[in-house]
Order: C-alpha cells, then sequence, then structure tokens
C-alpha cells in the first residue's frame, strides 16, 4: 500500500481526535468527508460518493458540500443525531508553505447548534445537565441555550426526586443531555425510556475537579455567591459540567453566557411529566401548537415572545403578588383597546434580537442582522414613548435609551440598507462613510467603464460583433473569441488560454485596468469586512443593554397577547385569594372549545373549599366528565401564569402542585403495564400532593378485576381525602364509590347528565349533582359503531350479570339476617318474588313447573320426563 499524502496524513491525524463525530474537512469552496464519514454523508444527505487517489493502491471513499451551503447540511447531520466537527483553513493558502494548516474550530451537537437559521423560532434549543446524588436524594440540573445567552440552574430533593427531574426535564425539553459518568451509569437508562422526548442526544461527560473555581474564573468573578450558588455544591457541579462541555465544543470562541441564574423551583408550580402530557400543554418537539394550550394562548407578535409564554405555561407562578401584578397589567391592555393594538402593532415589527446578539457574540451576525437590530431598535423606543404616556404602567418597559441610541445611530450611518447576506463581498457600507473606501469605489467603476470603453473599440478594430469582455476568478478579464473568428484576431493579442470551440486572449492596457480594478475589488471587500467587523465589536461591547431589551420586549409582548387573547376567546379576569377556595362559574376548556366543529360549548361550575373539596364524578364514557376535569385544571394554570381564564367567573386560590392521572396506556419501552402505570402515578401522587394540591383522577383501578378495582378506588379516595386534604376531582364508572359521600365529610356526588330518547341517549356534558346509577357502556359502543349483533349480546350477557348480582344480594341480605337472629326483617316471599324477578323467563318456566309438581306421587319415569321437559326448556330445545 502506498504511503498516504501530506493531506491525508494531515485529515487522519485530526479525525484521530474526532472519532465519534463527522469531521467535515475544509478544500478551497468544499467540505469534504473521508472513508466512514464520507458513507454516511452520502446516505443521510443524499450525496453522491466518490473517490480520492484512485491511482493509488486502494480508493478513500469521498463525499462533499459547497462551503456556503454548508449550514443546512450540517443542520440535517445533527437534526438525525450526529455531532459534526468543523475543520477549517486556519491560514491562507496563498500565503502557505507546503500543506494549509488546518484545525477544528467547532463542533456542533444538536444543544450547540448555533446557526438559528435552522431553529424553530418559537422554540429555546436547550442543552442540559443533569447530576444525581442517590445518598442524599439530591439533584443539579442546568441548562442553557447557547443562541439566547440563557442559562440557569436548579436544586430538586426529596424521595421523589427522580419523578421531579422526569417532570422538569420534560419542561425544559432539551435537545440534548450531559450527564457525568455515574449519573450516566445509574440514571440514562430510565431518563431515556421516560422523559418521552424524542430524539434527545444523550453524552456521557467527565466531572469538572474544582467547579467552583472552574465557575469563578470563567466569569471572571469572586465568588459563586455573585449567582446565589455560595454551599450550593450539587447546582455549582452542574453548572461547571455544562459549561466545560459547550465551551471545549466551541472551540475558544466567546459564548454567550453572561450569568448563570440560580432558579427556586418552590416558588413554580409543581407539573409532573404525567399532568404536562394529559393536559397538552405545549406541543411536542416537531408537533403542531393545534390541540394545545400554547396553540390557543400563543398569538404573540415576536419569536421571543412565543418563546417567553411557552415558558411560563410549563413554570407558573406561586407569588400571589406576582400573579396579581402581571393581571393589573394585562387589565390595563384589556380595557385600552387603541394602546393594546398600538403596541402590539409595533411588536411585529421587532425581529429575533435575543438570537441577533447571539449571532454578534459568535461572529456570525451579517449586514442584515444589524438592519433588524436597528429596525428593532426603532420600534422598540416608538413603544417606550408611547408607553411613557400612560404612568401607571411606565415601568413595563423601561430602556437603556442612551446606549440604544447610539447602537441604532452607529448603524444607521454605516450599514447600506441594501446590505447583502454575506459580509465578504462587500456592498454593505454605505457611500460617503470612509473616504478611503470611497476613493476605491471610484477607481473600481473607472475601471469597469473603461473595460467596456475597450470593448467597443475592439468590435470595431476587428469586425467580431459578438466580441465580449468576459471575467472570472481564475483568469481574471480576457476577449474570448470564437474559432470561426481566429482570421479577424490582430496581431498584437496575447493568447491566455486554449479551449474547445475558442481561444482566450488580453491585449495590452486591459492587463493594465485589470490589475488595477481587481486590486481595487479586492480592497473594497477587506476594507467593508474590517469596517463592519469594527461596528459589531462596538455593538458586542453593549451587548447587555440588547439583552435587557429583549427580555423587556417578550414581557410585554406575553402581557398584551394575554390581554387580546382575553378579549378573542371571551375569558375573564379570575381573583387569585389566599382563601381555600375554589370556584369557577361558567367554566370552559379553552382547547376543546377551539376544536369542536359545531355547537355552543357546555359551560360547567365547579367550587371546592373547606367544607366540601373531593369530587367524586360519575358518568358513562365519551359524556364529557375528562374534559370537565381537564378544563378546570388549565384554568388553574391559566390564573397563575397571569392570563385570564376561560370562565364566566373565577376564583382560583394558589395551587401548588397539579396531578393527573388520565387514560390508559401501557408503558412499553420499561415493561410496565397499564395498570401497573397507573398505579405507579398514583402512588407518586399520594407521596407528593400536598392540601394545597389539585388532583385529577380518572378511572382508578380498572386495570384489575372489578372487587380490587373498587377496593383501591375506595382506599385511595379516602386516603386523599383523610390524610392529603386536596382539592380532588374524582371521576369514576364504579357507582359504589357513591357510597362515600355518605362516609367522608368533604366529599360531594356529581354525575354528568344523560338524557334517555327511547332506546337512544344524548350526552348532555352538563354536570350536575348527585350520582349515575347506569354506565351506558353498551350505548357508547353504538354509537362508536360496534355492530348490532355484538350490542344485542351484550345486552343479554349484561342482563344475566345483573340478575346473578342481584339474586346474590338478596340471598346475602338474607343470610346475614338470620345468622343474627333477626327474624323479624326477613320476608320468605319478598326473597323469593325477588328470585323470580331476576330470573330470566325460560328460568321462571321451570320455576312454574316445580312448583304444580307433586313429587310424591310421580313415578321414577314421570319424574325422568318432567327433568327432560325442564331441559329443554332452558336449552332452548337442545336436549343433548
Amino acid at each position: 500500500m502506498s504511503a498516504d499524502t501530506p493531506l491525508m496524513q494531515q485529515y487522519k491525524k485530526i479525525k484521530e481526535e474526532y472519532k465519534n463525530e463527522i469531521l467535515m474537512f475544509r478544500l478551497g469552496d468544499f467540505y469534504e468527508m473521508f472513508f466512514e464519514d464520507a458513507k454516511i454523508s452520502a446516505k443521510e444527505l443524499g450525496l453522491t460518493l466518490t473517490t480520492r487517489n484512485r491511482e493509488k493502491d486502494y480508493d478513500v471513499p469521498l463525499a462533499g458540500v459547497p462551503y456556503h451551503s454548508v449550514a443546512s447540511y450540517i443542520a440535517k447531520l445533527v437534526e438525525k443525531g450526529y455531532s459534526v466537527a468543523i475543520c477549517e483553513q486556519v491560514e491562507d493558502p496563498k500565503t502557505a508553505v507546503g500543506i494549509v494548516k488546518r484545525e477544528v474550530t467547532r463542533v456542533i451537537t444538536p444543544g450547540t447548534i448555533i446557526d438559528t437559521d435552522f431553529l424553530d423560532k418559537k422554540n429555546n434549543n436547550y442543552i442540559a445537565c443533569i447530576k444525581i446524588n442517590t445518598a442524599e436524594n439530591l439533584v443539579g440540573i442546568s441548562y442553557a441555550d447557547i443562541t439566547t445567552g440563557e442559562f440557569s440552574v436548579f436544586q430538586i430533593n426529596g424521595k421523589n426526586f427522580f419523578e421531579k427531574t422526569l417532570g422538569e426535564i420534560n419542561k425544559i425539553a432539551p435537545s440534548e443531555i450531559v450527564l457525568d459518568e455515574k449519573t450516566y451509569d445509574e440514571y440514562k437508562a430510565n431518563l431515556q425510556d421516560r422523559t418521552s422526548l424524542a430524539g434527545v442526544k444523550f453524552t456521557k461527560i467527565i466531572n469538572v475537579r474544582k467547579a467552583e473555581e472552574y465557575i469563578t474564573n470563567h466569569f471572571n468573578i469572586i465568588s459563586t455567591e455573585t449567582f446565589a450558588l455560595k454551599n450550593k455544591e450539587i447546582s455549582i457541579s452542574a453548572s461547571a459540567n455544562l459549561l466545560k462541555y459547550v465551551d471545549e465544543l466551541q472551540k475558544g470562541n466567546e459564548l454567550t453566557f453572561k450569568q448563570i441564574k440560580y432558579k427556586n423551583i418552590e416558588d413554580i408550580m409543581e407539573l409532573n411529566i404525567s399532568t404536562q402530557n394529559n393536559l397538552s400543554l405545549v406541543p411536542k418537539r416537531n408537533e403542531e401548537a393545534r390541540g394545545t394550550l400554547f396553540g390557543v394562548l400563543d398569538d404573540c407578535m415576536t419569536s421571543i415572545g412565543s418563546r417567553e409564554l411557552k415558558k411560563i405555561i410549563k413554570n407558573p407562578y406561586l407569588d400571589i403578588d406576582k400573579i396579581r401584578k402581571k393581571q393589573f397589567y394585562v387589565d390595563y391592555f384589556f380595557k385600552n383597546v387603541l394602546l393594546r393594538e398600538s403596541v402590539r402593532e409595533k411588536l411585529k415589527e421587532i425581529y429575533d434580537i435575543e438570537r441577533i446578539a447571539g449571532k454578534i457574540i459568535y461572529g456570525t451576525e451579517n449586514g442584515k442582522d444589524l438592519l433588524f437590530l436597528k429596525e428593532s431598535i426603532r420600534k422598540s423606543i416608538e413603544i417606550y414613548k408611547i408607553l411613557k404616556e400612560h404612568q401607571d404602567i411606565k415601568d413595563i418597559f423601561e430602556l437603556d435609551l442612551e446606549t440604544l441610541l447610539d447602537i441604532y445611530n452607529k448603524i444607521e450611518i454605516t450599514i447600506d440598507e441594501n446590505a447583502p447576506f454575506s459580509i465578504r463581498e462587500g456592498e454593505i457600507i454605505k457611500d460617503n462613510f470612509s473616504q478611503e473606501l470611497d476613493e476605491l469605489r471610484r477607481i473600481s467603476k473607472l475601471g469597469k467603464d473603461f473595460i467596456l470603453e475597450i470593448e467597443q473599440r475592439e468590435r470595431e478594430r476587428t469586425g467580431i460583433k459578438g466580441l465580449k469582455i468576459k471575467y472570472n476568478k481564475v483568469f481574471g478579464y480576457f476577449i474570448e473569441i470564437t474559432k470561426a473568428n481566429q482570421d479577424l484576431v490582430p496581431e498584437d493579442y496575447i493568447r491566455k488560454q486554449t479551449l474547445v470551440n475558442s481561444e482566450r486572449y488580453i491585449v495590452q492596457d486591459l492587463k493594465e485596468y485589470e490589475e488595477k480594478v481587481i486590486t481595487a475589488k479586492s480592497k473594497i471587500e477587506a476594507l467593508e469586512y474590517e469596517i463592519f467587523k469594527k461596528l459589531s465589536s462596538e455593538i458586542k461591547g453593549k451587548i447587555e443593554s440588547i439583552y435587557r431589551l429583549s427580555k423587556n420586549i417578550s414581557n410585554l409582548d406575553v402581557i398584551s397577547n394575554f390581554a387580546h387573547i382575553a378579549v378573542k376567546n371571551s375569558y375573564v379576569k379570575p381573583e387569585m385569594t389566599k382563601e381555600n377556595i375554589l370556584e369557577i362559574k361558567g367554566g370552559r376548556h379553552p382547547v376543546v372549545e377551539k376544536l369542536i366543529s359545531s355547537g355552543d360549548y357546555v359551560k360547567n361550575d365547579v367550587i371546592l373549599d373547606n367544607e366540601k373539596n373531593l369530587i367524586i364524578l360519575t358518568g358513562p364514557n365519551m359524556s364529557g366528565k375528562s374534559t370537565y376535569m381537564k378544563q378546570i385544571a388549565l384554568n388553574i394554570i391559566m390564573a397563575h401564569i397571569g392570563s385570564y381564564v376561560a370562565a364566566d367567573y373565577a376564583k382560583i386560590p394558589i395551587i401548588d402542585k397539579i396531578f393527573t392521572r388520565v387514560g390508559a396506556s401501557d408503558d412499553l419501552i420499561s415493561g410496565q403495564s397499564t395498570f401497573m402505570l397507573e398505579m405507579t402515578e398514583v402512588a407518586s401522587i399520594l407521596n407528593s400532593a400536598t392540601e394545597k394540591s389539585f388532583i385529577v383522577l380518572d378511572e382508578i383501578g380498572r386495570g384489575t378485576s372489578t372487587y380490587d378495582g373498587i377496593s383501591i378506588a375506595t382506599a385511595i379516595t379516602e386516603y386523599i381525602h383523610n390524610n392529603i386534604g386536596a382539592k380532588t376531582i374524582f371521576a369514576t364508572h364504579y357507582h359504589e364509590l357513591t357510597e362515600l359521600e355518605k362516609e367522608l365529610e368533604k366529599a360531594v356526588n356529581f354525575r354528568v347528565e344523560v338524557k334517555e330518547n327511547g332506546k337512544n341517549i344524548v350526552f348532555l356534558r352538563e354536570i350536575v349533582k348527585g350520582g349515575a346509577d347506569k354506565s351506558y357502556g353498551i350505548e357508547v359502543a353504538r354509537l362508536s359503531g360496534v355492530p348490532n349483533e355484538v350490542l344485542n349480546r351484550s345486552k343479554k350477557i349484561l342482563k344475566k350479570l345483573e340478575n346473578r348480582k342481584n339474586l346474590i344480594e338478596s340471598k346475602i341480605k338474607a343470610e346475614q339476617m338470620m345468622l343474627f337472629g333477626d327474624f323479624s326483617e326477613v320476608d320468605e316471599q319478598e326473597v323469593e318474588e325477588t328470585i323470580i324477578e331476576n330470573f330470566s323467563e325460560e328460568e321462571n318456566k321451570v320455576l312454574e313447573i316445580l312448583k304444580e309438581m307433586d313429587l310424591n306421587s310421580m313415578s321414577p319415569l314421570e319424574s325422568l320426563l318432567k327433568l327432560s321437559e325442564m331441559k329443554k326448556i332452558l336449552t332452548g330445545g337442545n336436549n343433548e
């Protein structure tokens, strides 16, 4: 086998350090992939797989992509779960001695994408780090979005730390999770199985030694107390691990993070993973928003606002003063229509300056980005002036006016309004900004005009009407003449290149001006780039003001959006109370009411307070029990984020946690059956709920036998009532549970009203007081399209089962009375009538025959004949 070329030696040396990444190796205008990377890329990206070094003893698989479109290819690979190492030429090929020096300048993973064009505008792209200390039941979770500069951390503690971790990670919805070695080995499988986050990449990392020192050095601070992290060891470790991982992938490039924000999750409503999924709060990754609370509430005018809205939906506030303050602002915009519409109209013209700020830090910004920033600042100042006239809310939109005006003015005088996306090819900087640049442009323009003069002159001189002066980067300017016109070429033409059908020439004065024009063009591009980067650097020095502006924009957008949605959907301002009263009148499901195709949504009420805090809800399937329970939970969440609610009136207390156990499904990945999964979730609720919680339970115990189910459901209800005291709605098919209203002081029965019209039933979807006495299961099956043959057979079986049940109950009652000597209440005639009443028609015929038989006067043969007759009646004529 021949020795590798110097280029291939360089490639292999670099690839050895990046064995787990797709290495994109810059070669001129292309990024090339070799060997296995080439095969993978060709398959995943639909590229042509070729080979290199065909003259050698072996062929090297090769695939490449143009440098100018590499971002889209990187995005596709990362989306498919690959990590990509970008290897750039780090010296000018023109001045390089020997092979051009190359280095990996950035490693891109799902959580470290910086090209925002390939990210969802309404979603943060989070990368998270989880560190678990099992011995102390302690978890540290840090997470960051490197495109926006957000970096947060919090702690979880207690016996149910893992369930809480799942819930919080589901809220964050990261695209990548990094775990230290111990956490990876012990918890990665469970995390991966139960986070329900499709496509999340898990990466094992080594713990950062001296984590606190690493953080203080990185941010140049004296102590982690600056970030409220002092003595929070697990948070410090999780933060250092994540920070180091991201920093190493960026290969020395500056990061957007300016601080670490410590979050106290005790100030946020707890929503476990089941509750988030059952209530459809936000769309899952790559899913539409339709059918979710976010989809209903999101009419935000900016992508920054939409991202903020999504965060607060998953993290409702528990501070009543904070909620009331938000309500005050929403109410102000709700009442001031012209103000609301004026502000929203201007918000619509504000760009994603949060991510533009990130691009400026990473050095990936372009002329359009700065123009977008300038326009956003202009609209923000206009909003500021409008709000300044409203003294009651003027503090909602405070700006660092002087700094923002300075940024605006510098962009205004520097960047051309028609600046292209590329910053390497000129036409970015305005005329009259730089004397040097203006002079170079003048030379360039004169040179181009002179070239046109030469072209016209040579046409006339040679008589070749189609003569043209052309240009390319390799040969510069040249005169191209076809073979048919070769006899007309003057002797002073200098041949530059021979083609199949033509020849390319140059004349002396063209050569001289070519040098001037090309030199001027090159100098223009270099000078414009230098001016542009100097401006970007000045803006980067004031980036904190842009981030503060972004935060103000997102807050204002969400608040004005809540007011807009309240008007649009006829919502009402809820009264947030410190009393233990949950009262909703005319409540609606905010999502379902938007999805129903016809008819008005049926409103319902609820009240849970100190006297009655547990509702036992009965009614058939499809009648609206789940919708009723979920709408209460969703309206509670809406109230806790400062939004108006879908109701005619609402008084809502602070609810610390919402738990929902709804629906039946197997967890095949973790090997849990419907009933096991149900009991696991119930156990978590019973171990975590408090008297300030709201619990929704739907059909608990139906995954096992009837008597087991009733027993479990009864015991759970009693435990919640007696030991927890949480506000609870328990929907059930077990009518036996309605008896608990008599035994549990704070329990009350409600049912879904059903109207029977002959053989048909109509679900009125109205919740009324009292328990249901029928399940209407067969009627529901009929509505679902089950064949009549099955329905008729079901009715016969149901009648037999009910008859047997009634018979058993009657016998048990009689036996109990006799056992305890209470014969006075035993009415033998009543027992007999009950037994007869609950037998089938055939069974009653046999009973009549038995009554009339005189056994003492019958011969053995007559007795056998009578038995045969009775058997025929019972078996429908079949005596076999």
